[in-house]
């Protein structure tokens, strides 16, 4: 027992540390696009306006949005109604790290521990990838980008991340799991 309570001090002291590090960075041309792209995230805006998009193509393009949808919802209500309820970690301290108050977003009122924005904005990347491979990379990479936005802004740690990341492909998962099972059950014409 008192091994793996030491392996959780040194991760959330690793944790710490890369956030410190991210903090004390002097990213001056970064700053103002990544506290926009961060915004620009709030409440899936990015995933939803894209997957409307998309959704005014017919077939496999209006399938892999609406998979993307379904996954952010999943996504949400993991990390926001499950993970940080249970968790329930205090949001990072942006002025003891020093962050420059230029690349400040609002800092949530919800717990820090996981990043919401990462977990549906992985899960629409990953889902909507699986549907349709040419939104892939695109799509991942934005929610990488998303993802890191979150701690430069100093609103997560990255581990919180980390953690988003891993409900969002996850809930990609499922959907894309149930979304196979409805297939094959439906009746074929």
């Amino acid at each position: 027992m008192n091994s793996a309570r030491e392996v959780l001090h040194d991760l959330m002291t690793l944790d710490s540390a890369v956030y410190a590090a991210v903090a004390a960075s002097e990213t001056p041309a970064l700053d103002r696009g990544l506290r926009r792209l961060s915004t620009a995230a709030d409440h899936s805006k990015i995933s939803l306006t894209t997957a409307g998009l998309m959704a005014l193509c017919p077939g496999r393009t209006r399938h892999a949005a609406l998979l993307g949808v379904a996954a952010v919802g999943v996504a949400s209500a993991t990390s926001n109604l499950v993970g940080k309820q249970l968790i329930r970690r205090p949001r990072p301290d942006r002025a003891a790290a020093g962050s420059s108050t230029e690349r400040h977003v609002p800092m949530p009122a919800s717990a820090s521990f996981p990043s919401g924005h990462t977990a549906a904005a992985m899960a629409f990347a990953m889902a909507t990838g699986s549907a349709s491979p040419a939104f892939a990379m695109p799509l991942g990479t934005l929610a990488c980008v998303v993802g890191y936005s979150r701690v430069h802004t100093g609103v997560h740690y990255p581990g919180d991340v980390a953690a988003g990341v891993v409900i969002g492909i996850a809930s990609a998962a499922a959907v894309s799991a149930a979304a196979n099972r409805w297939a094959s059950r439906a009746p074929q014409p």
